[in-house]
């Protein structure tokens, strides 16, 4: 691969023996503009995860369990896919002494660590991006300004937000708190912005100290004379100034974002500043949605579900009358979502697979890949959208008048891991790896299993992946009311199907009862279900699910789309 080659000439003169290539740009987000995915440029891989080693004779390509498979397609040829934490980038490395190049504005030394650990291995910090010596590209930026929420969609207000900040700055005995994740300076300051292709993010850092001085470093351009009136407090500064006045700063304590502080900017504020030992506080204020923000999400998930199954019942209505591919089909899914003025873009790549691109979990549609859908096989559809009042995920496998007992006893299982979770007696100190036991031992009472985790928190008109909570094995967070999660079991055989069934849910209090209630409004196809395999309680489950989304989505439907709406949620 010329590419490669190229990179590798480099190395001689840098006196480095390899270099590592991240998914993320300076701002460390879910999903990298194109012009700045260094790691698809080298590697081919388009997954939203991921990252490279690439030695004088060797490239390795490391990824979690989501992306597997569509590593090994994509770049499989040049690359050999780790999956991690299976196998770590430390243990590739063991016994060597290398000098690995890397530059230090892209990791943060929490990767670094987690990562590479102790090894004899030497992490040289380059001044310039090595990958950016080979790749010319033009690069073309959103011009789209910041802007405030509207008032309906505030959980709180931005000085009431600042106002704990500043508590918890006292409380630490911190002098500054340095917010260098773009998601979480919207959430502080309720605006928005549209730097990112799918979250509603402002890039941007923030500086902001125990006296209330309040430093927005971002391009000054995206900022508005209305904006600025609105923000009376806070100080706007060109973003290229950020290097220049923290390291001004002497003799202080930070707090600072150890997920989003680069290596780099953590340099610049230790050279003469002491950094305490604290998180970013920011993760689980805005992890917990307020009661309007509850309120809102849940009108966000109706108008989507009414999308989403309108989409469901044209396909099985029309999959056999007229031909429609996998691109295709999340085309006619946008266009439905889209129908609503409230839709402000989509949360994530629309995920359409059938038969065994079902299998890939984290697929996406190309040319080259794309499949028509087919009578006998299944068919698999995550999608979620942004509204200006909540963010969605919702994922439905479908039957393609599947007659496979075998899917749909898999199927079914799933379903029992699903309604296990929604069902799940929370208490004061659940932590998710507790959940994730329950929603995977029916298929594992069949030897079966799925290599995610089973649910993510989920941002509020924010990012669609969203922590510190989630429902996996080693998530250690208690829940807490107004947290909002994923419930995602699934299962997938390589190069045959794909099955999963996610509905977003939050923790709702009432009295001194904590449960979970659910967010997503779409019928779960019960065509693939055996009846037998489930209960009593679990029908009564699903029975009482779907009473609801009819209740719900009825208004939203056209004389024909009722007809079907009735029968996908008749009871079973």
């Amino acid at each position: 691969m010329k590419k490669i080659k190229k990179l590798i000439k480099i190395f001689n003169k840098e006196k480095i023996d390899g270099y590592l290539i991240p998914k993320n740009d300076e701002y460390f987000e879910e999903y990298t503009p194109d012009y700045n995915d260094r790691l698809n440029f080298i590697s081919n891989f388009s997954g939203s995860y991921g990252f490279s080693l690439i030695l004088k004779n060797k490239n390795f390509l490391f990824v979690d369990g989501r992306y597997t498979l569509q590593a090994n397609n994509q770049s499989g040829k040049y690359f050999k896919v780790i999956t991690i934490p299976d196998k770590m980038p430390k243990d590739i490395l063991k016994n060597k002494k290398l000098s690995i190049g890397f530059d230090p504005k892209l990791f943060t030394k929490k990767t670094i660590d987690i990562y590479f650990g102790k090894n004899d291995c030497k992490f040289k910090a380059l001044k310039s991006n090595l990958i950016d010596k080979i790749w010319k590209r033009k690069i073309n930026k959103n011009k789209g300004k910041f802007y405030s929420l509207p008032k309906f969609s505030i959980g709180k207000s931005y000085k009431s937000k600042i106002n704990k900040i500043i508590s918890f700055l006292k409380k630490r005995g911190a002098d500054f708190q340095f917010i260098t994740a773009s998601e979480n300076n919207a959430w502080l300051l309720n605006i928005r912005g549209s730097d990112a292709k799918y979250t509603p993010t402002p890039h941007s850092y923030i500086l902001i100290d125990k006296k209330n001085n309040i430093k927005l470093f971002c391009d000054l351009n995206k900022i508005s004379l209305p904006l600025r009136r609105h923000l009376k407090k806070v100080e706007f500064v060109e973003i290229n100034l950020v290097e220049k006045i923290l390291s001004k700063i002497k003799n202080k304590k930070f707090i600072i974002d150890k997920n989003s502080c680069s290596i780099y900017l953590e340099n610049i504020i230790s050279k003469k500043n002491k950094i305490l030992d604290y998180q970013d506080p920011i993760y689980f204020l805005k992890a917990i949605k307020s009661k309007n923000e509850i309120r809102n999400t849940k009108l966000a998930h109706i108008y989507d579900g009414a999308a989403l199954t309108k989409y469901l019942i044209w396909i099985k209505k029309s999959f056999q009358k007229k031909k429609i591919t996998e691109i295709s089909g999340s085309e006619k899914l946008h266009k439905l979502r889209k129908k609503n003025n409230k839709f402000k873009s989509l949360s994530f790549p629309t995920i359409s697979g059938t038969g065994p691109n079902g299998a890939i979990i984290h697929y996406k549609a190309t040319r080259k890949t794309n499949r028509t859908l087919k009578c006998g096989e299944i068919y698999l559809v995550d999608s979620g959208g942004q509204y200006e009042f909540g963010t969605t995920d919702v994922t439905r496998t479908i039957s393609l008048n599947s007659s496979n007992k075998r899917i749909k006893n898999i199927f079914t299982r799933v379903l029992k891991g699903h309604i296990a979770v929604a069902d799940f007696k929370l208490t004061k100190n659940t932590p998710g790896s507790k959940i994730d036991l329950e929603a995977r031992k029916y298929l594992k009472s069949i030897g079966l299993n799925y290599s995610h985790g089973t649910g993510h928190g989920v941002g509020y008109f924010l990012n669609v992946h969203e922590g510190p909570h989630a429902i996996s094995k080693n998530n250690r967070i208690n829940l807490r009311e107004g947290m909002i999660v994923s419930n995602e079991p699934g299962y997938y055989e390589k190069n045959k199907f794909g099955i999963r069934i996610e509905n977003l849910i939050y923790v709702n209090k009432k009295k001194n009862n904590t449960f979970f209630k659910n967010l997503t409004m779409a019928p779960i196809d019960k065509d693939l279900i055996d009846k037998k395999i489930l209960n009593k309680s679990e029908k009564k489950w699903l029975n009482n699910y779907h009473r609801e989304v009819f209740r719900n989505l009825k208004g939203s439907m056209n004389k024909s789309e009722i007809i079907e709406l009735k029968k996908a949620c008749s009871a079973i």
